[in-house]
């Protein structure tokens, strides 16, 4: 019994030898940043000075910042925009190369590429296809008869749509991957019944496919809906947060304050509340997930 216990000892030792590099890098880049960055929320600190507690000043000076207010609903509209747009269409894809269609193989690296690819080389891409005068864009705009087609990217009416688009474009594979991994875990015998019944392909894919589906749907939108929040590399690279403000985001308005104009408590606030809204979204989804998500 008590070599048994020693045995048990030292193989709990060896486990946590191996998880003890994972454990510090986590204590130091994650946990230890996000202490330090609730205790600079209350501090009107520069980066250089010493810490001034101020309490909650720099929470209440949000409800009156008109900047934080702008790119708060701008990331609203660019997250109700985005996230379903990109659920349906990869969802689509998925079932559409869920067939066993030839080079199936070819046509999941195309889809997911663009995911993988760095955002900064995505954004160059995209600037070019945007382009007002010598972009393919509007070329093919101007060849079927718009004479004064968008000007996109320097356009305050057009420019968030530019980034939704480039953003769905980049994220549709990722979330194929995963709508693939779940449709090809539903067994074959209900379609096999379904169609004893006499159902057609809409029918299936209502009645069978997104039923089954609905759990990884549910993980998809969740996982969508932070992702949309925490946007910050295509807005950087496209636009900035302009013209004007019209894409000046969450992310990137606390990037602005923190690092440009050296707020780093007022962008430590910027950053809790956003935290808190994305952890009241997901409680909602949570708590709707009841009436729709079949397990």
């Amino acid at each position: 019994m008590s070599n048994r216990k020693k045995s048990i000892r030292r193989n709990r030792l060896k486990g946590y030898a191996f998880l003890l590099p994972n454990i510090i890098g986590f204590a130091i880049f994650t946990f230890l940043p996000v202490v330090v960055s609730m205790v600079l929320s209350f501090t009107d600190w520069d980066g250089f000075g010493e810490l001034n507690f101020i309490g909650f000043k720099n929470y209440m000076n949000l409800f009156s910042d008109s900047t934080f207010q702008i790119s708060l609903w701008n990331n609203i509209y660019f997250t109700a925009i985005s996230v379903p747009v990109t659920m349906i269409l990869a969802l689509l894809v998925a079932v559409a190369l869920n067939k066993g269609i030839k080079g199936i193989k070819i046509y999941r690296m195309a889809f997911f590429l663009p995911y993988i690819t760095a955002a900064l080389a995505v954004a160059v891409v995209w600037q070019l296809l945007y382009h007002p005068s010598m972009g393919p864009i509007n070329g093919f705009l101007r060849s079927i008869g718009i004479d004064n087609p968008p000007r996109w990217l320097s356009s305050t009416k057009w420019a968030m749509t530019s980034v939704i688009i480039m953003y769905i474009w980049k994220m549709i594979g990722y979330y194929m991957i995963i709508f693939l991994a779940g449709l090809q875990g539903i067994p074959k015998n209900l379609y096999e019944a379904a169609n004893i019944d006499g159902a057609n392909s809409w029918h299936k894919f209502r009645k069978v496919t997104v039923p089954m589906l609905s759990p990884v749907i549910f993980f998809a939108v969740i996982i969508g809906v932070i992702n949309s929040f925490k946007v910050f590399t295509e807005i950087y690279a496209l636009t900035e947060g302009g013209p004007g403000r019209s894409t000046n985001v969450l992310v990137y308005n606390i990037y602005v304050e923190a690092f440009q104009k050296y707020n780093l408590g007022y962008a430590s606030a910027m950053a809790y509340v956003l935290f808190a809204i994305i952890v009241l979204i997901t409680l909602i989804q949570f708590r709707g997930q009841k009436k729709w998500v079949n397990y």
